[in-house]
């Protein structure tokens, strides 16, 4: 009973600290002045320096508050007038010393008279239950001076007991939850949770995006039902997610602190607030409490065309390979977002066809209407004379890191059209493909573009009106990954001829794990065991790929395992180096094969001793505790020795996020006649073909032909060069985000990540009948660049951070294969160059007249090169093919 008393005097104590003076929200008493102190104040570091190493600054005043009027009706409803004077200003760093840039300049100097006169201006603020009814101020005011004022504002609305609700103050439509205990109550404000119209994008992929967190907490310390001392802090941090070297903090602060109360103005009598402010002054408006959006002039900025002019020099095709190239390339998409279409047009008509397709990568890469209008106008589908150029229109769509319907309308317009090409006509439909499905990530699979799209594609696979756009169609199936279009790949991959059929198949093989289900692994069965018809052996391994990746039952892998031995020789390798590789990696399926393994008639020598040269291996290219690099290649041989396929892919996870970066497949069939040998089961008609598809960033790109036929086959083996040929080249804007953040004191930040590639992937085949040798080369050549800048603007006052880092990298996968004995040598080399990685720092303070304070650091290390291990095999063959020539014992000539 003392107990239950005890804890009841608890509880009336805390109640009656959160309802003092019987209001729910501050009060004011009548005919007083409060005189209080302001601060507010921003700063901008990497997350963990110290205050030396941060750049920002403060703003501090004298704050009079005054209660103008209360309803007589109910206490809880006030009008109160809030003046702000006495402005300061100084740097966060008190170590500036001499280099601070607020030496020696006045606030007047600073601000400028306009801003100050405004600041200085009372505001009025019309309180009901704790909570802000109106705010008025004079209209046409600086909007960068009425959002401080907001934020001093907002500070005044809270309520003095605990709950979860919502406000509306400078940050937008927020839910907060107050915590109230005797003469203290703190707000938590759920800053992810405000609604404001703010502008802004991220790219999709969470392997490629940003991450960013932010939290605010007001604490008030409350006496007679009014603040005695205020303090808040909003910090936001961001990183991106793949570089964590690339991060920053932004950290906001107010302080109010009551420092007296003296005889104040009298109460204005009236029941209706609005005679009452009309009688303070006519000219107060009410205006939204809610931040504002404003743009800091800028004064003698150059105009689009010259900053073109000093951009185009790097963007030469000889400079493609330097950083600068890209960092050109990053800095020029940001200008080209603020111009017109007529500035654009001017440019892109002016340019020659050096460049030109460097800046068809820009514009398109802008992704603003009038940049799109712009290239749509300078480009004509109907002409062949520019396929390059429209080539990197539609490349760049397809990379395009936030999407829209406008874009997705314009190339189905374009499709319906004539074309100078039949290559671009293809290209356009595959980048139809790539933009449903980034678009559909994005929440606009309803989207009366993308129903449209989604229509065209199916369609052209159920009822194609040539034969030969089926190919087409699949291909942008590949990039759409649509969940209705399974049965169809299903029916092409079983019922389809060989290309067609291999393509339905890879298609499938790109779909997550959810919609590979027991019916889809029905028909995937079927095509391996050949149950229904004969199938060709690179369609048989990629359906026995989806079905080891995909949950597989017990009976299916044991299958499987059964028919290793059965299939022809170099197939009956290539499935054991698969199993091996399941095993070895810990892949899903390991555990699972594990265990059908145990079984004697599975796991036995006859069946696991197969000689061959085909082979799968998986391997590291980096990896630490959050994110992983991996590579997987797998080169399948026909019976004869030559070349049937090899699959290159590289793979970023971070956490459950993955991102495809690039598949690189090349394909042959129909050579065996070359060297008078037989063709394997089923592949006794192919005709001579030879290729290369790629996957670049998770986009499928039109397939590219080395030579199709015997006459192809002969001419170009008479006229080769070994010159490769190339799959994409051109500069791609792979990371784009953009945030602009209303900070609650008052103040405008901005956020900006954006990556570049200048990116060129080949690849060649040389054949030698001479030499009874044949290689295949996959050449990657990239240069990235990163930059990351968060910005602070008052008008008057800007501060910022900018990080940048960059690196030249090669990657190269060769293949040799001398068949001019039994079994055949291979040997497969992947090699990674050495690549120089870079990191900028640069943080900067800067007046609007001009004064300015500029800090930098810069790292810089050399990653060493090396050759990626594959399997122990390879390893033994490749030093039998390049064994050292034997030293010569004699001095004459013969």
């Amino acid at each position: 009973m003392i107990l239950l008393a005890v804890l009841f005097l608890c509880f009336i104590s805390s109640y009656s600290a959160s309802v003092k003076g019987h209001t729910t929200g501050l009060s004011l008493n009548n005919d007083r002045l409060y005189k209080l102190a302001y601060s507010t104040e921003v700063f901008l570091n990497r997350g963990k320096e110290k205050l030396k190493d941060t750049v920002g600054y403060r703003i501090s005043s004298n704050v009079d508050v005054a209660l103008l009027w209360r309803n007589p009706d109910g206490d809880d409803d006030q009008l109160i007038k809030i003046t702000i004077n006495d402005v300061n200003m100084e740097n966060v760093n008190q170590q500036r010393g001499e280099k601070s840039i607020f030496k020696g300049k006045n606030t007047l100097k600073i601000m400028g008279k306009e801003n100050l006169e405004a600041l200085r201006r009372p505001v009025l603020l019309h309180l009901i239950h704790g909570k802000v009814k109106e705010f008025y101020s004079y209209q046409n005011e600086p909007v960068a001076i009425e959002n401080l004022k907001r934020g001093l504002a907002s500070l005044f609305q809270m309520q003095l007991s605990s709950g979860t609700t919502n406000e509306v103050d400078i940050s937008g439509d927020c839910k907060v939850t107050y915590q109230a205990h005797r003469d203290k109550v703190t707000k938590i404000k759920a800053l992810e949770s405000c609604k404001i119209s703010r502008s802004g994008f991220t790219t999709q992929n969470q392997v490629l995006g940003v991450s960013s967190k932010a939290t605010s907490v007001t604490t008030y310390k409350i006496e007679d039902s009014f603040v005695i001392a205020v303090t808040a802090e909003e910090i936001h941090t961001f990183g991106l997610n793949f570089l964590p070297t690339v991060t920053g903090k932004i950290a906001s602060k107010q302080k109010l602190e009551l420092k007296t109360t003296e005889a104040g103005p009298r109460l204005m009598p009236g029941k209706q607030v609005a005679a009452i402010i009309k009688a303070v002054d006519s000219k107060y408006a009410a205006i939204p409490i809610v931040g504002q959006v404003f743009q800091s002039k800028c004064k003698g900025c150059p105009s689009l065309l010259e900053r073109w002019q000093s951009t185009r020099k790097h963007l030469l095709p000889e400079n493609l390979s330097k950083a600068e190239a890209v960092r050109s390339f990053l800095a020029f998409i940001q200008h080209l977002r603020t111009a017109k279409k007529e500035e654009i047009l001017q440019i892109l008509k002016s340019e020659d066809k050096e460049v030109l397709p460097q800046l068809v990568d820009a514009v398109t890469s802008a992704q603003t209407p009038d940049s799109l209008e712009a290239i749509l106008d300078f480009l004509d589908f109907k002409s062949d004379s520019s396929i390059i150029l429209q080539e990197r229109f539609l490349y760049a769509c397809g990379f395009a890191s936030h999407p829209n319907e406008a874009l997705l309308k314009a190339l189905m317009s374009k499709f319906k059209g004539s074309f100078g090409s039949n290559d671009i006509r293809e290209t356009v439909m595959i980048i139809i493909g790539a933009l449903v499905r980034k678009l559909c990530q994005n929440e606009g699979c309803k989207r009366k573009a993308v129903v449209e799209a989604k229509k065209l594609i199916l369609g052209g696979l159920e009822k194609p009106e040539k034969k030969e756009d089926t190919m087409m169609y699949l291909l942008a199936l590949k990039n759409a990954l649509l969940p209705e279009g399974i049965p169809l790949l299903l029916k092409y991959a079983e019922a389809g001829e060989g290309p067609v059929s291999h393509l339905a198949t890879t298609t499938l093989q790109r779909y997550d794990v959810p919609f590979i289900t027991d019916e889809v692994k029905k028909t995937l069965n079927r095509i391996y065991h050949q149950n229904r018809k004969v199938h060709e052996k690179t369609v048989r391994t990629a359906a026995a790929a989806i079905i080891l990746n995909n949950n597989p039952s017990y009976m299916e892998v044991k299958n499987l395992l059964l028919s290793i031995g059965e299939l022809p020789k170099e197939m009956s390798k290539y499935m054991l180096t698969v199993v091996h590789d399941i095993i070895r990696f810990e892949m899903p399926a390991s555990k699972m094969v594990r265990r059908v393994l145990k079984e004697m008639v599975v796991h036995n020598y006859d069946r696991f001793s197969k000689s061959g040269s085909s082979s799968a291996y998986t391997g590291y290219i980096a990896r630490d505790p959050y994110s992983a690099s991996m590579y997987s290649l797998d080169i399948l041989y026909s019976g004869s020795g030559i070349l049937r396929r090899s699959n290159l892919n590289i793979f970023q996870y971070i956490g459950k996020a993955h991102l495809q970066a690039s598949q690189v497949v090349i394909e042959a069939q129909g050579l065996e006649a070359l060297i008078a040998a037989t063709p394997d089961e089923g592949e006794e008609n192919l005709d001579s073909y030879a290729g290369l598809s790629a996957i670049l960033f998770d986009v499928q790109l039109r397939p590219v032909t080395f030579f199709n036929g015997y006459s192809d086959l002969m001419s170009k083996m008479l006229s080769v060069s070994g010159d490769p040929v190339s799959v994409v080249k051109g500069l791609i804007l792979l990371i784009d985000h953009s945030q602009e953040i209303q900070l609650q004191s008052g103040l405008k930040a901005n956020t900006e990540v954006q990556g570049g590639l200048a990116i060129d992937i080949s690849g060649s085949m040389e054949f030698s009948l001479w030499y009874r040798e044949s290689k295949t080369r996959v050449k990657n050549r990239v240069v990235a660049v990163v930059t990351g800048d968060i910005t602070v603007d008052s008008s008057f006052v800007n501060v910022g951070l900018e990080i940048s880092a960059e690196t030249e990298a090669g990657l190269e996968f060769i293949s040799t294969v001398q068949f001019s004995q039994y079994p055949f040598l291979v040997c497969m080399q992947m090699d990674k160059d050495g690549a120089p990685f870079r990191q900028l720092e640069t943080k900067y303070e800067r007046l609007s007249t001009g004064k300015g304070y500029v800090s930098q650091r810069r790292k810089e290390k050399l990653l060493a090169g090396s050759e990626l291990p594959l399997h122990q095999e390879n390893s033994e063959m490749c030093k039998v093919v390049f064994a050292p020539e034997p030293e010569s014992t004699s001095n004459s000539w013969f």
